[in-house]
């Protein structure tokens, strides 16, 4: 018995089409296909947690380790992002290396009850060159006196 999947009509084995629709016509008996794992982690996430930009939540020591946190955290439905850590300089095949665990902002704090991390630390609000080092200030202003030195040594050299 074949049957129409869209209006789920009954048709004779010798008919290829829905006379009511006009969709091709499958087998009764025939099991759905299976969902890609894709899909079936799409299911999982909750929208609520997918909105905002993405930000750090937790650092993993390798690879294996930051899949772990992934999936628990799909598991609650919050969508997350793995990336290496900067600064480590081994080949992008290797597992080996820290990762970055990045969520949506809209589920960061859920992903931090899940993982029970403490709230991060409210970073107090800093002016421009507060808090840089005075030798990278006077390293600057030296870059900054050469550039202009050089600068004005070519415009006289063109010059004369």
């Amino acid at each position: 018995m074949l049957v129409c999947p869209s209006c789920a009509t009954g048709h004779d084995d010798g008919e290829r089409f829905c006379g009511r629709c006009g969709v091709p016509l499958v087998d009764a008996g025939a099991v759905a296909p299976r969902e890609s794992e894709r899909r079936e982690r799409a299911r999982k996430i909750r929208p609520q947690y997918a909105e905002g930009l993405l930000v750090k939540v937790v650092g993993a020591r390798n690879q294996a380790e930051a899949e772990l946190l992934q999936g628990m955290l799909l598991e609650e439905g919050v969508p997350s992002l793995m990336r290496r850590s900067g600064g480590f300089d081994v080949p992008d095949f290797l597992a080996s290396g820290p990762r970055d665990i990045l969520v949506p902002t809209s589920g960061a704090v859920a992903a931090r009850e899940i993982l029970q991390l403490p709230e991060p630390a409210a970073v107090p609000e800093r002016g421009a060159g507060e808090g840089t080092p005075p030798w990278v200030r006077a390293m600057a202003a030296a870059l900054a006196v050469l550039i202009i030195a050089l600068v004005a040594a070519g415009v006289y050299a063109a010059i004369y």
